[in-house]
């Protein structure tokens, strides 16, 4: 009777404890009453009637990317790193792309009930619907669009998981890896690329070089050119001021000869032209070798002024 009474209590020691289910914070659990959805139960202690009612287990994935059975539902936002899968784009080439999936289980129901493998659904959807997008698009637009296949699958996903209670955050594209000989060609067509901006930044130089050059030199001949003009203006000027300044003191200089002649009673202009014959006698016979003595037809009308000059001074 005591063995039976101790069975008793153990039954009904072991009939609370199933009873108890804590679920930890930001998680939640699914309660099946006869085969039958009851309730979700919050974060905390929980209690359920063994046998008659059960937590429902789903499949989730590990984060080693293992799929296991629980029945314990994460609710925060979780991230699926898929392996690199083969797509063809447009312009049939083939290549490696690795997605990273951000999602949220807003609908635990839904997340149980719509879908048997939550996990491998929303893997199997994002690898068709990422062929699906860079199938449209050629090799070029897919290695510098990687925002716009973002925003295309998130939106497609996102759609199509809303039925599964789950909320599609974002995508990311970590690695497109094309084929070997692409890169290679890739490689040596940015290596073109770059010899020829060098070759026109150094032809721009160049360039820009000769027509500061010649910008210089034409500059120069001008300031040259400036400092001659200049130079022959003040030069001319001088000259001029010069024979100014001689003409104003021939000017004197005859006019005092004229004054001096005339107070002695001769006549000026006989005087002056006096003198001219004489000094173009002088430059007459100035030459070394020259023996021969040009006398002016004038020359006696000339030399009988300058006697009458000469008694003119004699008298006074």
């Amino acid at each position: 009777m005591l063995y039976v009474l101790i069975a008793a209590v153990a039954l009904v020691v072991i009939y609370v404890l199933r009873g108890f289910k804590i679920v930890s914070q930001s998680e939640t659990m699914i309660v099946e009453r006869l085969g039958r959805y009851d309730r979700t139960l919050p974060a905390g202690i929980n209690i359920i009637l063994p046998i008659v009612e059960r937590t429902k287990e789903t499949m989730t994935r590990s984060a080693y990317g293992s799929i296991k059975m629980s029945s314990h539902i994460d609710l925060r936002e979780q991230v699926f790193d898929f392996d690199k899968q083969s797509v063809i784009t447009k312009d049939n080439v083939m290549t490696e792309i690795n997605a990273l999936l951000y999602f949220q289980i807003v609908d635990p129901v839904k997340s149980v009930y719509e879908i048997k493998n939550l996990p491998m659904a929303i893997e199997k959807l994002t690898q068709t619907t990422l062929r699906n997008v860079v199938g449209e698009m050629e090799l070029d637009e897919t290695l510098t669009s990687r925002d716009t296949i973002n925003s295309k699958l998130r939106n497609v996903l996102d759609e199509a998981t809303n039925k599964w209670g789950v909320k599609v955050n974002r995508v990311e594209l970590q690695d497109i890896t094309p084929p070997e000989s692409i890169r290679f060609a890739m490689e040596k067509q940015m290596q073109a690329e770059r010899d020829r901006r060098a070759e026109i930044l150094k032809a721009e130089g160049e360039k820009q070089s000769a027509i500061l050059k010649s910008e210089g030199e034409k500059s120069a001949e001008i300031n040259a050119a400036e400092a001659k003009r200049q130079s022959k203006i003040l030069t001319a000027q001088g000259e001029a001021e010069a024979k100014v300044l001689q003409a104003d003191a021939e000017a004197k200089a005859l006019k005092l000869i004229a004054d001096a002649v005339a107070s002695k009673g001769g006549d000026p202009a006989n005087y002056m032209l006096a003198v001219k014959y004489i000094d173009g006698l002088k430059e007459m016979v100035s030459g070394k070798d020259n023996k021969t003595v040009y006398l002016p037809y004038e020359a006696t009308g000339v030399l009988s002024s300058l006697g009458g000059i000469k008694d003119m001074f004699k008298s006074k």
